[in-house]
């Protein structure tokens, strides 16, 4: 695994530490940021939207400082259950945070969701939150065109700054840092400085081969998969791990799995390679296929999978 990115401070600088919580619409690169920002693959990255469903915590810690990132599910009008637990962790992150960065990119439209960015606002003005606002993919729009959305973006938020980035050319992205840095607050490390995440092996694994569904399936089969991790066995060499992908539906097990079972062996083949690559060990992976009726409106279904914990 790659070393985290870190900004070092003075000596004679005072320790700094806080949480930084990145908010923003589906699909606008939160997790490709975060990513970037911890120096790490902790949040898995698709093109299509929805694909973060927890909230996902990346530290980085230097000498002078402790940043706790957390990347954060898309905001979205719920339909079910589920994506009520996903919008309750962007929710959430806005009154916890110590420094909010919000993703925008130059594609979608900056007022798409007035609801959550009336909040934004009210934590920026009302109660003095440092807002930054990263306006992503860069790439795709033209300097005049950037300049409007750095424009509306000023007047939308008076007390934010402003950056441009490419998070996936990693473009623009240490003065984010930077300024991150300076606005976090005073205080002794919340985290063993050698910690980099919140999340289990376990957790990561499930991401992992959830991400491989969202790459090799179409349509509504990926939004309705879930990846629980049953077993989990480590040893220096090879780890062991059991996975079971629940439908939400009988049909849709058959699609999962495939023509004898080639889709599901794609899936199975994908995930443990990069597995692989995260541990840095030999991996073997055994994955079954099971239907929990809706579980995406059921709440006992989402206790278990750790999205609701009433």
């Amino acid at each position: 695994m790659t070393e985290p990115t870190q900004t070092i401070l003075a000596p004679d600088m005072p320790h700094k530490a806080g949480f930084v919580n990145i908010i923003g619409n589906p699909n606008v690169g939160k997790s490709t940021l975060m990513n970037r920002l911890v120096g790490e693959r902790l949040s898995i990255i698709t093109s299509k939207a929805q694909t973060t469903r927890h909230r996902i915590m990346g530290i980085v810690s230097g000498p002078d400082f402790q940043i706790v990132y957390s990347d954060t599910p898309g905001v979205l009008k719920p339909k079910y259950k589920l994506q009520e637990s996903m919008l309750e962790f962007s929710n959430s992150a806005l009154g916890d945070a110590d420094v909010l960065v919000y993703v925008t990119d130059t594609v979608e439209q900056p007022d798409k969701n007035n609801d959550f960015l009336s909040k934004v606002q009210a934590m920026a003005t009302e109660n003095g939150t440092p807002v930054i606002v990263v306006i992503n993919k860069i790439d795709l729009t033209t300097p005049d065109k950037l300049e409007e959305l750095v424009e509306w973006w000023h007047k939308e938020l008076p007390t934010a700054e402003i950056i441009p980035v490419s998070a996936k050319e990693g473009f623009n992205v240490d003065p984010v840092i930077k300024r991150i840095v300076a606005l976090l607050p005073e205080g002794p490390a919340y985290y063993p400085k050698d910690t980099l995440t919140d999340k289990s092996l376990r957790f990561f694994a499930s991401e992992i081969i959830r991400e491989k569904i969202l790459l090799n399936y179409d349509k509504e089969i990926p939004y309705s998969t879930e990846v629980a991790i049953e077993s989990y066995e480590e040893s220096p060499t090879l780890d062991r791990i059991g996975a079971v992908i629940y439908v939400a539906r009988q049909s849709q097990k058959g699609i999962i799995i495939g023509h004898q079972g080639s889709k599901l062996k794609k899936v199975g083949t994908e995930a443990r390679k990069d597995l692989e690559a995260f541990l840095d060990k030999k991996v073997f992976l055994e994955i079954f296929v099971k239907v929990a009726d809706d579980w995406r409106n059921n709440d006992r279904a989402l206790k278990q999978f750790g999205y609701n914990n009433d």
